[in-house]
């Protein structure tokens, strides 16, 4: 094979190779593969009409990203609702974003304040649910999400901690779209009403703790632990 053809086959399969996992990302996303299922890749490339090699790219992507495990000997799964991994994270976000959000709202000023106003105003205006997206959040509603808790967070005005947020926030993800379809009675309009009045309201206090009731009840409803809701109200 000429170094021109080589060339030009592997842009080819790097293109391929996002085409798969942009499909697979978007199909565990919206809950077409249940906890724990299997990710076969001779399935999946013969499904999406390419090569093993680009589906086991796509999939080591995945891995990479918290949103399928590699198994020893067993190929690929979507995480389980068991996996520890979800509760390590859970236990991270508690330690430090209620912590963060007390250092912002002790510093932020008076432009912070007017975007996490708008922040929750575009959230709440947001349709949570899309009926071609599948069952869980749509992609519009958990953007909106997200930018909110983050408008919360840039107060505290360190670029490191706001990368940590950003860390934790992607790799929480899969797992908490989980939690909201497993706990569909769950008032989280109530939740983020009260997360921005109390940080509107300058009351560092509360809002800390009104963000770990708020990160103890999505672990909560991921595990059917009644005693973090409990505990947590």
């Amino acid at each position: 094979m000429s170094r021109t053809a080589h060339t030009s086959a592997a842009p080819g399969k790097q293109m391929l190779s996002e085409q798969v996992y942009a499909h697979l990302r978007d199909a565990i996303m919206r809950g077409d593969h249940a906890p724990g299922d299997a990710l076969k890749p001779q399935d999946i490339a013969r499904e999406q009409g390419v090569s093993l090699a680009v589906v086991r790219e796509a999939l080591v992507r995945l891995v990479g990203e918290g949103l399928a495990d590699r198994l020893p000997n067993r190929g690929f799964a979507v995480p389980a609702f068991s996996d520890r991994r979800w509760q390590e994270i859970a236990e991270a976000r508690r330690t430090i974003e209620p912590a963060v959000l007390r250092m912002s709202v002790e510093r932020g000023d008076l432009d912070w304040e007017t975007r996490v106003r708008a922040a929750h105003h575009r959230l709440v205006r947001t349709p949570a649910h899309a009926p071609e997206e599948g069952e869980h959040y749509s992609g519009a509603w958990a953007e909106a999400h997200r930018v909110f808790h983050r408008t919360l967070l840039e107060g505290c005005g360190n670029p490191v901690l706001l990368e940590t947020f950003d860390r934790l926030w992607t790799a929480s993800e899969l797992a908490r779209r989980w939690s909201a379809h497993r706990d569909p009675d769950r008032d989280g309009v109530a939740e983020h009403r009260r997360l921005e009045e109390a940080a509107l309201a300058r009351d560092a206090d509360g809002a800390a703790e009104a963000l770990a009731r708020h990160l103890t009840l999505t672990a909560a409803a991921l595990t059917g632990d009644a005693r973090g809701r409990s505990a947590s109200e």
